[in-house]
């Protein structure tokens, strides 16, 4: 009779730990990290895509700088917007803090834009077909174009991971972990300052 209990017994207790589980599982305690791991993976994306981008720009002005005196103050620009942005980091632990996005964000657009502008100048001025001539000037061209694709791919795979983790945090019941257990917070996406901004500017035509 007591083995029988005994049995009974242990059959309630594996089954009242596998509703435990269960009901733990449904409350965020393995959707919220995993979420916010992959929110986070894909930033480090991001960061490497604008890494990407800043390691070329040293090429480009090694190339350019003997073309003309007219672009050099465009070509100073660059080179200066290149040192803040890449003196301007945003670790995983951040990504909830929408000052420090928008001083990163602010920074790698000065960025863009002045990267933008030295190759409209190139490309719009006839004064420069030496430059245009040289096959590394042409590589770079292709270079540049891939990188900036890649920043634009990376930008929105970091924002759909993070519209899929503030999702979870603020749906029931995940919501319940999330709160109770992680004290999780909201992350930033890379919100656009004008439309489009967030894709960064095709080099095609442009250099």
């Amino acid at each position: 009779m007591s083995t029988s209990f005994d049995r009974f017994g242990n059959f309630g207790r594996i089954a009242l730990v596998s509703v435990a589980a269960a009901s733990l599982a449904g409350c965020g305690i393995n959707s919220v990290p995993t979420a916010e791991e992959a929110a986070k993976a894909k930033w480090a994306d991001v960061q490497a895509a604008f890494q990407e981008r800043a390691n070329l720009i040293p090429n480009l002005a090694a190339v350019a700088k003997g073309a003309a005196a007219q672009e050099k103050g465009i070509l100073v620009g660059v080179v200066e917007a290149r040192a803040k942005a890449t003196s301007i980091t945003l670790s995983a632990d951040d990504l909830t803090d929408p000052a420090k996005m928008k001083a990163f964000q602010d920074a790698q657009n000065q960025l863009s834009g002045t990267l933008g502008g030295f190759g409209r100048l190139l490309a719009n001025t006839e004064a420069y077909p030496t430059v245009k001539s040289i096959d590394n000037y042409q590589m770079l061209q292709s270079q540049l174009e891939g990188s900036e694709n890649r920043v634009r791919i990376a930008i929105r795979d970091y924002n759909e991971a993070v519209r899929n983790y503030n999702t979870t945090i603020r749906t029931f019941p995940d919501a319940i972990g999330a709160k109770v257990i992680y004290g999780a917070q909201p992350m930033v996406p890379y919100q656009a300052t004008t439309p489009g901004a967030e894709a960064a500017p095709s080099l095609e035509g442009k250099l």
